[in-house]
């Protein structure tokens, strides 16, 4: 990883910005006080950026859910649904390095999903539709890290997105050194126990994917299937269950190196993770504590291990 902190994209009233149609913001504590310490946040307001003023006529979604349109909240015949497209593809080009993008939830233009689509009634349809520059960027950046601020609030969630931001900067850096059969190779094999956590079959077909690699395919263009698939392997939330596998398979790499006692306190504590009593990072400390002392040259390239900066503390919760 390179020494410049990762780029993650964000609503720019959750930095705090005074973009809101009433002037206001939505400052997110956890992104500009704690996410802040680790990546370059890039605000982001498509509203403003489409020429909206501050403060603004409000906007909603209406028509179609499968297809509905931006419009004035009150006049009906302001409609910016075209502009807040054409941005996002705008958008989408301008931040091609950012790793992750946290959305405002419940916006007509930023929001991920369950958004009112409002009819001729006044009355918002069933079916819930996503913010139109929000559903814009995802089809033109599939692969990129998304998440709304409000789910953020979820520690396995959190988690699961902080952990995918990296594993996208990761990514990155190794295309900007070259991609080659031997880098993909490595960089699948780092991931391994990662993989494990959260879809243990992608990991053996993500395998066989680059097992099949001859010298005439173009390292370029599997490497763009593979990425694709890694993302959605870790868009899996991992489990107790599946945690607990991982942390199994690493314990037994230190068996030969441990005695009686010292093996029966992991077992104990993986068995109390499963079970809900303690946190992942308890189990993960002892491990990594015997592995310092008995250090295992292909353990320790497992981005499992450490997957995000300790201090974060994103493990204590999960």
């Amino acid at each position: 990883m390179s020494d410049h902190k990762p780029k993650i994209a964000l609503s720019a009233c959750l930095a705090g910005e005074e973009v809101r149609f009433n002037g206001g913001h939505k400052q997110s504590r956890l992104c500009t006080d704690v996410l802040a310490e680790h990546f370059e946040l890039v605000p982001v307001c498509p509203e403003v950026a489409i020429g909206l003023g501050t403060p603004r006529a409000a906007i909603r979604l209406t028509g179609d859910p499968e297809q509905p349109r931006a419009t004035g909240s009150r006049d009906p015949s302001l409609d910016v649904s075209e502009a807040l497209r054409n941005y996002a593809g705008h958008a989408a080009a301008e931040l091609h390095d950012i790793c992750g993008y946290i959305f405002m939830q419940k916006s007509p233009s930023c929001g991920l999903e369950r958004i009112k689509v409002y009819q001729a009634n006044g009355y918002p349809a069933r079916q819930r539709a996503s913010g139109l520059y929000a559903a814009r960027f995802r089809e033109l950046r599939p692969d990129l890290p998304v998440e709304e601020e409000g789910r953020l609030c979820d520690p396995v969630l959190r988690e699961n997105f902080i952990t995918r931001v990296l594993a996208y900067a990761d990514w990155q850096q190794l295309r900007s050194e070259g991609l080659s059969r031997h880098a993909l190779i490595a960089f699948h094999s780092r991931y391994k126990y990662q993989l494990m956590a959260h879809n243990p079959e992608q990991y053996k077909v993500l395998g066989k994917l680059l097992g099949s690699m001859t010298r005439q395919d173009d390292p370029e263009a599997l490497g763009a299937r593979y990425f694709s698939q890694l993302m959605s392997a870790l868009s899996r939330c991992a489990s107790r269950g599946t945690h607990g596998n991982v942390l199994m398979h690493l314990s037994g790499y230190l068996r030969r190196f441990l005695g009686p006692q010292d093996k029966q306190e992991i077992r104990e504590l993986i068995d109390q993770y499963m079970a809900g009593v303690v946190p992942l990072v308890v189990p993960l400390t002892l491990l990594k504590h015997h592995l310092r002392h008995h250090p295992d040259p292909y353990l320790l390239t497992q981005v499992y291990l450490q997957p995000h900066p300790e201090n974060l503390s994103l493990r204590n919760a999960i």
